[in-house]
């Protein structure tokens, strides 16, 4: 299987998964769900990627990423035809339980397999090009579930978008033979008894984790948030969807000059810089209610963000002991899992008593500790 094929199937769903969260935001409002419920939504995305992120990574080290992609694609797109078929606030519940525990079990493996398929010297521009494919499955995804809500409708909307991972589902089950051919080695018997724990005794992975899930929560919240702020101040669905792509479509631009960015300052330098910008960015969308100006602030963040999420893939991946990248992928998503089960639960409280503002302004501060923790290393 060549990467390409791996980067198309990895924008399929990430189409349907970026999608689903502006879905399930303008959908619980329109359902009248309150903010603070809409909070523990949004964590269920977290929950079973907090629990099974680490398990699936040894287990795509130990049989292969076959099966959990295809099992990740086709439970994606079952939990998002629930909502299209039995609309409902109950219904919203499992079918944000079961899109995060799909995303996880393809996510983590197409990771890994982008690794795999990579030398040393490709591994940059590869998870580079995986960021791309991230960005454009974040700009596609809001533009067409916004669309799709203004002219078909929410539930129809979750139909629509369900239709692409059951495409991925077909190409890998089609790339069968070579997805088993590049099973790893299986771990030794010694490595496979040291505790995932043992991966944070190693200081610059650990700062790594750390620094990815605070990004990839600050990213989330925005993806959240950003509907529910357009909604309060009165914008349609599709403006929204606009919005969100102009931040979707700025990740995309950064990345494409990434690599040449990195071999000049290095990857600690740029992943620094890039925090800080996005941390500096948050605070101006309180105080924003032009659409144009919004897409414009977007699309800044995104230029900041935009680094952070190849950039740490490939860190970590770098920085995992021999026959445990998937593991450490693993960990990497099941920290930025508690952070995302923990921080919704509580900016649904905050967004509830206070409104928006404070969301935003508390990601800027997050984002400033992720930029003071990379600098140290």
């Amino acid at each position: 299987m060549s990467i390409h094929t791996v980067l198309f199937i990895i924008l399929l769903n990430m189409l349907a998964f970026r999608g689903s969260k502006v879905l399930v935001s303008l959908f619980a409002l329109e359902l009248g769900v309150p903010q603070v419920m809409l909070g523990v939504i949004i964590a269920l995305y977290s929950l079973c990627p907090m629990l099974l992120a680490l398990y699936i990574g040894k287990l795509a080290d130990r049989i292969g990423v076959r099966w959990p992609m295809l099992l990740g694609c086709l439970g994606l797109s079952l939990a998002l035809m629930l909502p299209g078929l039995l609309p409902s606030s109950y219904t919203l519940y499992l079918s944000a339980l079961l899109i995060g525990t799909s995303h996880v079990f393809y996510n983590v493996c197409a990771q890994n397999l982008v690794g795999m398929l990579s030398t040393p010297e490709a591994r940059i521009r590869n998870f580079a090009n995986f960021g791309l494919v991230i960005a454009s499955g974040g700009f596609l995804g809001p533009i067409i579930a916004g669309f799709a809500i203004d002219h078909v409708g929410h539930a129809n909307g979750y139909l629509c978008i369900a239709v692409s991972p059951l495409i991925a589902a077909a190409i890998i089950y089609a790339h069968r033979r070579h997805l088993d051919a590049l099973r790893g080695n299986k771990i030794k018997g010694e490595e496979a008894a040291v505790y995932a724990v043992g991966l944070l005794s190693n200081v610059p992975l650990r700062r790594t984790l750390i620094t990815s899930g605070i990004i990839l929560t600050a990213i989330d919240l925005f993806q959240f948030y950003m509907p529910i702020y357009g909604h309060a101040i009165g914008l349609s669905a599709s403006a929204i969807g606009v919005v969100l792509a102009m931040f979707a479509g700025a990740s995309f631009i950064v990345r494409t000059i990434m690599p040449r960015i990195v071999s000049h300052f290095g990857e600690e330098k740029v992943l620094a810089a890039a925090i800080f910008i996005a941390a500096a960015t948050y605070l101006l969308f309180p105080w924003v209610e032009n659409v144009v100006l919004l897409g414009a602030i977007a699309f800044l963040l995104g230029l900041g963000t935009g680094c952070g999420q190849p950039l740490t893939l490939s860190m970590i991946y770098a920085r995992a002991p021999e026959n445990r990248s998937g593991e450490a992928l693993g960990l990497r998503m099941a920290i930025n899992n508690v952070t995302h089960l923990a921080v919704p639960l509580f900016f649904g409280a905050l967004g509830s008593a206070f409104g928006v503002a404070p969301v935003f302004l508390a990601n800027s501060l997050m984002l400033t500790t992720a930029g003071m923790l990379s600098r140290r290393q």
